[in-house]
């Protein structure tokens, strides 16, 4: 994931020296409040901020969703006149134009922060560097690139939507030994245990929206909602491919006690066709499918910045096909089916040479199942449809 936002980390520059390791001690808190946000603050990135007077913190705070304080204000305003003063840390340097909310640049300067250390740069061209220079002019002192990694892999997915303007892909299946997803009947309950269908709906929480063809929407009748321990979490926007609008009405999809949406991407015409709570998006047809790429942009204008792709086996292979997946998450179950469907459609490379590498491969046991994740390493030429 670090890789793909084609940044290296740095050591911290700053116009006057300072301890690093007490900087990266309280980014580290910075980047704790800024994980709340995740998931819910988009078209916004999820920042963390940290007010620290005389080495001790006396505010902090985080974005918490869209057209709401950002941090570095929510952090302020907690600290009042004690912000005077202070070292402020924050995880994505402060904006510096008029949108929902004023200038975060400004909040600092009229408050007296006498220095401010920031985790990743904003590749927003509207901020890019501008909030950062109008607090040097003002004499602030700036301290840049402190954790800078860890800062740029919190918001891989949003850097991924500013830059691009389609949302960051992640591509999940569940699989066995012998990478099949269901039996020969179709049979698909349950492939993981309960442990990796729990992280399924953590992933789900995080995600802006989640994806499923029309051919798994009929067969799993699924509700594609968040269900954690105690109630917790929420809903994503839920999109299905159906390009002919050939699925019924009476699915589970398109009656979900959620107040989150449903959007059907076809390439026909006929809105209304589900009943209330159910959108319908018109996208190009790409070889009678819906055109991916296209319905990427459109859910980038409603905001979406991160989608969760779940399946089935042609989904998986068509978003592949494309070079429009950023990560990888496998859920590899102890089980060996001898048989039934594989998770990928096709048949694939003649050569293993063609096969798709991984990098920045992460492996981690949840419960008896194993989690594989990482980042597609595209051909040159797929590398640029990805980033269109």
């Amino acid at each position: 994931m670090r890789r793909l936002l084609a940044r290296r980390p740095r050591a911290a520059t700053c116009d006057v020296g300072a301890a690093p390791s007490e900087d990266e001690s309280f980014m580290r808190l910075a980047l704790r409040e800024a994980e709340k946000g995740i998931g819910r603050t988009s078209p916004n990135p999820a920042v963390g901020a940290v007010l620290v007077k005389n080495g001790r913190v006396i505010a902090r705070g985080h974005h918490e969703r869209a057209g709401g304080p950002h941090a570095e204000v929510v952090a302020l305003r907690a600290a009042g006149g004690r912000a005077r003063g202070a070292d402020l840390y924050v995880t994505l340097e402060p904006c510096n134009h008029w949108g929902k909310t004023p200038p975060c640049s400004l909040a600092v300067l009229q408050t007296g922060v006498r220095r401010i250390v920031v985790g990743s740069r904003d590749p927003n061209p509207v901020v890019n560097g501008r909030g950062l220079a109008r607090l040097r002019r003002a004499g602030v002192e700036v301290v840049t690139d402190v954790l800078r990694e860890e800062c740029d892999a919190l918001n891989a997915h949003w850097f991924r939507f500013i830059t691009s303007g389609r949302p960051f892909v992640t591509l999940k299946a569940a699989v066995t030994l012998d990478g099949k997803i269901a039996t020969g009947g179709g049979d698909s309950r349950w492939v993981t245990g309960p442990a990796a269908r729990e992280e399924v709906h953590r992933m789900r929480d995080r995600a802006d929206a989640v994806l499923v063809g029309a051919g798994t929407a009929r067969a799993d009748d699924p509700l594609l909602t968040t269900r954690l321990p105690r109630g917790e979490g929420r809903d994503p926007v839920r999109v299905v491919l159906d390009a002919r609008l050939t699925l019924p009405r009476s699915l589970r999809l398109f009656h979900p006690r959620s107040a989150a949406p449903t959007l059907v991407a076809t390439t026909a015409r006929c809105p209304g066709r589900f009943g209330p709570g159910v959108e319908t998006i018109s996208c190009r047809s790409a070889g009678g499918r819906v055109d991916l790429g296209d319905l990427l942009s459109k859910l980038a204008e409603r905001g979406i910045a991160h989608l969760l792709v779940e399946g089935g086996a042609e989904v998986h292979q068509s978003f592949l096909a494309a070079g429009l997946v950023d990560r990888v998450v496998v859920f590899l179950a102890p089980k060996i089916l001898g048989g039934g469907k594989a998770w990928l459609a096709g048949e694939g490379p003649r050569l293993m040479a063609g096969a798709l590498p991984l990098e920045d491969v992460e492996v981690r046991r949840v419960g008896d199942d194993l989690m594989v994740s990482g980042a597609p390493v595209w051909p040159s030429g797929l590398r640029r449809s990805r980033s269109r």
